[in-house]
């Protein structure tokens, strides 16, 4: 038996019935249903962006499907690739996707990394765009659950456990922050240090390691004067609602004119220039607004029963390694969720974070079906 104090908190709080091939079938129906609210959410609240673009209305929407495309593809390799592959190519992964990819993104690389909306976020080759950061956050929870596991009992050592991880958590963070994508950065640590807890990591360590994040986490912050504003914003309620409370503000307005059953599907009036990035950064915000209360807690349950079958499958891995890759994979998804309905509620300060699924982003789709496929692998074997 795991000798691990995220195995206790797993198995204390997640109920153990529900067969494999069950979990199987509930998990790839809510991903379904997920990714479809995804789509038709994606062509209701960009088709007059698309328009005024000058692009069919529909635009967005095959943009979206193809890479959704991809990603079912993704899932249904990785769904029969045996997982413990993963523990052995987890360095390979970590240079070459976490390390070498955000490299390329680094200011100066215009070339292949244009600027948009002044970031540099994206890299574009051969008619294909690529946010690395998106791909670090797979392959980061991959690396720490295998190192994670090879440590053992030295996860609670400072030195031997924690401090290792925070080295490599604090280059890759940098890279980052200098795209700049400080809520990017900050939700792969957030990721990482839940598979690190889940491993027996002190939280004593933790506490310590936060404290002495807090004044680089604050000279991020203090580096750009738009992350100033939005916290003031939103610490304010709404603040300067024509400036930087704007998004906020008419993101509430958008949930709040949704009611019980909203104002109907393609009738959002916020998607009319009031809502920026309507069809990604605030997509939760729409389905509140045309499909009311009733589409929220659709989404919300949705994310809960996903979590609550993630969660399971660590449960039931049969090696440490499995039960860390689960852990920090339903993580990913559930927390990233959990980030970007907070913003649209007005509950977090603004960021970029995609709701997994359903945001117009086919980095983010390709990662979050991706790792769905992964989740049924480790599912598939038996403790």
């Amino acid at each position: 038996m795991r000798d691990l104090v995220g195995s206790v908190i797993v198995d204390a709080y997640v109920p153990a019935y529900g067969s494999a091939r069950r979990d199987a079938g509930l998990l790839l129906a809510i991903t379904i249903f997920m990714l479809l609210a995804g789509l038709i959410t994606v062509y209701s609240a960009s088709s007059f962006l698309a328009q005024k673009q000058g692009f069919p209305d529909h635009f967005y929407l095959r943009q979206q499907a193809s890479k959704a495309l991809v990603g079912l593809v993704a899932l249904y390799v990785l769904a029969r690739v045996d997982y413990r592959l993963y523990r052995w190519l987890a360095w390979p992964l970590l240079g070459v996707v976490s390390l070498a990819l955000l490299v390329l993104v680094l200011p100066g690389t215009d070339a292949i990394a244009p600027a948009r909306n002044g970031a540099q976020r994206w890299l574009e080759f051969g008619g294909m765009r690529v946010q690395p950061s998106e791909a670090a956050k797979l392959t980061l929870v991959i690396w720490t659950a295998a190192l994670a596991a090879k440590k053992g009992d030295q996860i609670r050592s400072l030195r031997w456990g924690l401090a290792a991880f925070a080295v490599v958590y604090l280059l890759i963070g940098l890279l980052i922050v200098l795209e700049p994508d400080l809520s990017s950065a900050a939700l792969i640590g957030i990721l990482g240090a839940i598979v690190l807890f889940a491993a027996g990591a002190k939280i004593s360590h933790f506490m310590l390691l936060a404290l002495l994040a807090v004044p680089l986490l604050w000279g991020w912050i203090e580096a750009a004067s738009y992350r100033i504003t939005r916290l003031v914003a939103f610490f304010s309620g709404g603040g300067d609602t024509s400036g930087a409370g704007y998004q906020l503000h008419q993101s509430l307005i958008a949930v709040g004119s949704g009611g019980l059953f909203g104002v109907g599907y393609g009738e959002s009036v916020q998607k009319y220039y009031f809502l920026p990035e309507p069809h990604n950064d605030f997509a939760f915000a729409i389905i509140a607004e045309e499909w009311g209360l009733m589409g929220v807690l659709a989404i919300a349950l949705s994310v809960a029963v996903l979590g609550a079958i993630g969660l399971r499958i660590a449960r039931r891995a049969p090696d440490t390694f499995g039960f860390l890759l689960a852990v920090g994979l339903t993580a990913m998804i559930v927390v990233a969720a959990l980030v970007h309905m907070g913003v649209s509620l007005g509950l977090l300060p603004t960021t970029g974070i995609t709701l997994p699924f359903i945001s117009y982003g086919g980095s983010s789709l390709v990662v979050s079906l991706a790792a769905v496929g992964i989740l049924l692998n480790i599912g598939s074997w038996r403790a």
